[in-house]
């Protein structure tokens, strides 16, 4: 193709450095703002010397991103409080969509911890949607968290909250107060003397990690528009779920030194166990449709939820590991069977955690031999452990007995001559 004569209609190409200077020349504001949101603060307040525009926009910035890497000594924080300071005050309430705090190695005086809280009430203050607050003291100190004020929040626009390595206590937990609320996050945190974890709005809700429960009464969980649960209980009394109508999915794993706050399970002189008359656990996920539910030990408190088993009137998928399932005469995996009556897929995780499983049994109920004590929507029953012991073998045999039938593909192992039960495995 010929090239163009000059004059000709065709369009002059720019100069590279015009494009690249054009290129952020036309963007509308609202557009710069949303890209300072995704840089950390300091960067951010750093180019209003970029030019006239850039000035001020940062101020406007719907996200912000306050992270300090703990490099230095106590020099570099009271720089990081100075920068905090002067920035709140010429940012003002503009408003905030999302806002992350993460502080390493803040010092625990009370000075400090009072300016840190004072910048939290702030950023709530400026109609903060998503706030995640991240605390990390000392390396060697994994214990140690962050306290925050007893204050209860107060927000009409509060939507999500991520809360790590802290220490509740006091009112701080009471959400009545932020009626959009719908997401709630705790991880690796000490939840202390408090009566309940209350909100209407909630729809899911994770407390995992290294989270202590701890005080003279155990804590109640009360919203009862959750859709999701993920409960790791780590250390202390186990706290009372109550219940939650909407509950679709819930992924429990119960804490086995329950009783070390408490006590055995058995003992006849608890007072503690006494005045727990009803569930602790198993009624408030009674209305779930998905339940996992795991324990690292025998637990008491699954024992003594037992006695008091709720029909599971929803559940559609359930997921035991052998703590939960194979104690002594299989009473707990008969008794939530029994009461399971939609239930239609079984999962059994023996000795083994899920990755580590390279052994995978699958079965159904056979029409013919079914025990009335299984749903009889019951369809798939899966078996996962690491190696096939006597151990497993035992809840095979017991799954017989219900009629529960798997079928066989390649190698195939009895137990003792005459006997009428075999299983066989597939590699997953």
């Amino acid at each position: 193709m010929p090239p163009k004569r000059k004059g000709g209609r065709g369009k002059r190409a720019a100069a590279p450095g015009a494009a690249r200077a054009a290129s952020l020349d036309v963007l509308p504001d609202e557009v710069l703002c949303h890209v300072l949101s995704f840089l950390p603060a300091q960067e951010s307040v750093r180019t209003c010397v970029l030019a006239r525009r850039w000035r001020h926009l940062w101020r406007s910035a719907p996200g912000l991103r306050i992270l300090f890497d703990g490099e230095g000594e106590r020099a570099s924080i009271k720089e990081l409080r100075e920068f905090m300071d002067h920035m709140f005050l010429l940012r003002g309430a503009s408003p905030l969509d999302t806002c992350h705090l993460s502080l390493i190695d803040v010092d625990d005086d009370d000075d400090e911890l009072c300016r840190v809280n004072l910048w939290i009430r702030h950023v709530v203050m400026c109609r903060v949607q998503v706030l995640n607050l991240n605390f990390v003291f000392d390396f060697e100190c994994w214990i140690t968290r962050f306290y925050l004020d007893e204050l209860p929040l107060v927000s009409q626009h509060l939507r999500r909250l991520e809360l790590s390595r802290v220490h509740l206590n006091g009112s701080f937990v009471d959400f009545s107060r932020c009626p959009a609320l719908e997401v709630l996050e705790i991880k690796d945190s000490d939840i202390l003397d408090l009566e309940r974890i209350l909100s209407q709005s909630l729809k899911s809700l994770s407390i995992t990690g290294i989270c202590m429960f701890s005080g003279d009464e155990r804590i109640h969980v009360c919203a009862p528009n959750l859709v999701s649960l993920w409960l790791e209980v780590c250390l202390g009394l186990t706290p009372i779920l109550e219940r939650m109508p909407s509950l679709v999915k819930a992924d429990v794993n119960i804490d086995a030194n329950d009783c070390v706050f408490c006590c055995d399970a058995n003992s006849a002189n608890c007072t503690r166990c006494k005045q727990d008359t009803d569930s602790v656990l198993l009624q408030g996920l009674s209305e779930a449709r998905s339940l996992v539910l795991t324990s690292v030990n025998e637990t008491t408190i699954l024992i003594r939820d037992l006695k008091y088993c709720p029909i599971f009137s929803n559940l559609k998928t359930l997921l035991l590991n052998e703590h939960c399932c194979a104690p002594a005469d299989f009473g707990a995996l008969t008794s939530i069977l029994e009461h399971s009556p939609v239930l239609e897929k079984l999962t059994l995780l023996l000795f083994c955690k899920g990755p580590k499983s390279k052994v995978l049994m699958k079965g159904s109920p056979d029409p013919t031999e079914r025990s009335n004590e299984i749903s009889e929507h019951l369809k798939v029953v899966e078996v996962k452990c690491k190696v096939v012991d006597d151990r497993v073998l035992n809840v095979l045999e017991f799954l017989n007995k219900l009629g529960i039938c798997f079928s066989f593909r390649g190698k195939k192992k009895k137990r003792k001559a005459g006997d009428k039960y075999s299983t066989t495995w597939f590699p997953l």
